[in-house]
């Protein structure tokens, strides 16, 4: 029967195999498109011209560590926080976007006016 260390210092060892197989099989591929590059004559611009989401930096890319970033898609809306315009008797803040918060809706319910809550510009 095996113990549950020995299954965990297994699992550690194939994960570190997994890593060096995959670090040597990135620059193997990287080295095969480069020379198929070279060979064809192409550059970058070519690569831009054909899948033009690579110049304006949208898409997934892969950071060294291997983990994917999506980037940001062009035309879509930034997060960014939008002032509060309401503001609660205990501090709470609502933008005025999206659904009413609960804090907000019981206020509402017991009679007072949302309007009350406003912020000052």
């Amino acid at each position: 029967m095996t113990s549950l260390i020995d299954i965990q210092s297994q699992i550690e060892a194939l994960q570190k195999q997994a890593q060096e197989i995959k670090a040597n099989e990135f620059q193997n591929t990287v080295q095969d498109i480069l020379a198929k590059m070279q060979a064809f004559g192409i550059g970058v611009k070519d690569l831009v011209a054909a899948n033009p989401s690579l110049a304006s930096g949208s898409g997934k890319t892969k950071s060294k560590s291997g983990a994917v970033k999506v980037a940001k898609v062009a035309g879509r809306k930034s997060m960014n926080p939008v002032a509060p315009k309401f503001r609660g008797p205990n501090g709470e803040v609502w933008s005025g976007r999206g659904l009413t918060p609960r804090w907000l809706a019981a206020l509402i319910e017991q009679g007072q006016a949302k309007e009350s809550f406003a912020v000052e510009a």
